[in-house]
């Protein structure tokens, strides 16, 4: 119900026209003392789910990256940038509330519009675009990497000889036309609200057993291929979940680093950055939300920040001091390194899998609406046109998912391009348009605020991607070496 309700409103594309209407509407009736009423949607989601909804919209996969972006800065210095993140994330989301109670309008999309005309409008459609595709394509990447591993698990296939089941290639189209297409051709998915529930119950899961396990996997681990091997395991039988080599007490091997700078710690912040991103999300729940006020959504929006920052923090440090510098880009992976056989991350994979293929089709929608807003502004609803953009958008997403070299690539590309945009740049000259210079003049202190946050971004998205290029470039990349 949540986030997704109130795109079956009026954030069709035949009313962009409607919501500017609305929009002067609300500033000629600002001095009225009635409750001013963005769109003709009355919201009905109490406080208490709008966090929820919130928290769902900001937990995603990016949780599986964080342990290995905490092994590649280190603990203190993860912490610090989880933090800075964190913050700067809240006072994005204080400035979109802003413009968009000036306005009176609560699409990401409009508020460009509002500020910058049609390219502000292309802008902030393009970048929830590339936003989303790359959420989805990440969610997709898990399924591809991880379905075939709890078939095998399930099946006792110690060595696949090929077969079709056991491809992710295949099994990444096939859960692709027969869950996701069909979810997102629906026309309306706010009933689909329940899902986020149940997302956010099966990532707790996960959570849980990082903890659990950081106590039942000793240092350094044995990979289950090689505990087989020298001690004549057999391949029915699990392997010791802590593995066959024990080690004194001060090998460097499992001694966590404080700080840690290397090659890889230019994938560190855009990972980071990514989890984070809600914005395009966050006016949606605003519309929906009973007796919206700014002070009300600032309040949801702090405190599904702060519960996603404890979960962060946690299932990243846990699974670090887990496994040390051996953990692995995609977190759950490193776990089947030791026994691809064990029950609890048996039940964590298929929760995941589980929570990620349900998000996929909530993701999409935004998508679709950004693009329809931008190539078809002024059509009505049509079902050709509804189902040929997901049709299109599946497949390009499995393309991307069946070709992409490494999870890291999604995530560090997309990081340091549109997730800028959306938490730092545009929140910031938006704000910088939107509110008026005889309230605030341009060399007011909160404008002088907003445009080094602006900065911030630009400076961001060019460093992070550099830091890629000539990571890539190098050959020392794990990206690019198809780990």
């Amino acid at each position: 119900m949540g986030v997704m309700c109130v795109f079956s409103t009026d954030r069709t594309p035949g009313n962009a026209e409607a919501n500017l209407a609305e929009s002067s509407e609300f500033l000629s009736n600002a001095d009225d003392k009635k409750t001013p009423h963005f769109t003709d949607f009355e919201g009905k989601t109490s406080f208490g789910m709008s966090v929820f909804n919130l928290g769902n919209a900001i937990m995603g996969s990016g949780i599986l990256g964080l342990a290995y972006a905490m092994a590649n800065t280190g603990i203190v210095l993860f912490v610090i940038l989880l933090t800075v993140i964190a913050g700067l994330s809240a006072y994005s989301i204080h400035l979109l509330l802003k413009s968009s109670g000036i306005v009176g309008i609560r699409a990401y999309e409009q508020l460009g519009f509002r500020a910058f005309g049609t390219p502000g409008k292309m802008a902030a459609g393009i970048a929830i675009t590339l936003q989303n595709i790359g959420a989805m394509s990440s969610y997709l990447y898990i399924v591809k990497y991880e379905f075939p591993l709890v078939i095998q698990a399930f099946l006792k296939v110690d060595n696949p000889s090929g077969e079709w089941y056991l491809n992710g290639n295949y099994l990444v189209v096939i859960v692709s036309c027969s869950v996701i297409l069909p979810l997102a051709l629906m026309k309306q998915l706010g009933y689909l609200g329940y899902t986020s529930g149940f997302s956010l119950s099966c990532m707790v899961f996960f959570l849980i057993a990082v903890i659990y396990k950081k106590f039942q996997v000793k240092c350094p681990f044995g990979d289950f291929a090689h505990n087989r091997t020298v001690l004549g395991f057999n391949t029915s039988v699990a392997a010791d979940p802590g593995g066959v080599e024990m080690t004194p007490e001060g090998d460097p091997a499992c001694t966590p680093r404080l700080f840690n700078l290397n090659s890889q710690t230019a994938y560190a912040v855009p990972i980071l950055a990514f989890a984070f991103v809600c914005h395009p999300e966050v006016l949606p729940i605003y519309t929906e939300l009973r007796n919206p006020t700014k002070t009300k959504m600032q309040h949801v929006s702090n405190i599904s920040i702060g519960v996603m920052y404890i979960m962060y923090l946690l299932a990243a440090l846990f699974g670090y001091l887990t496994f040390i510098d051996k953990v692995e880009a995609e977190l759950l992976h490193t776990y089947s390194r030791i026994d691809p056989y064990d029950t609890l991350i048996l039940c964590v994979r298929v929760a995941v899998l589980t929570a990620v293929t349900l998000t996929v089709p909530i993701v999409l929608f935004p998508v679709r609406r950004a693009i329809q807003q931008l190539f078809f502004p002024n059509k009505t609803f049509w079902w050709p046109r509804h189902i040929a953009i997901a049709v299109t958008l599946l497949t390009l997403i499995n393309l991307l998912v069946i070709f992409a070299p490494n999870i890291l690539g999604i995530f560090g590309v997309i990081g340091a391009t549109s997730a800028p945009c959306l938490i730092f740049i545009f929140p910031a000259v938006f704000y910088i348009r939107i509110v008026p210079k005889e309230e605030e003049p341009l060399r007011s202190a909160p404008k002088i605020l907003a445009a080094c946050f602006a900065l911030l971004g630009v400076l961001f998205m060019i460093m992070s991607l550099s830091f890629i290029i000539i990571d890539w470039t190098s050959g020392t990349s794990k990206g690019s070496s198809g780990h």
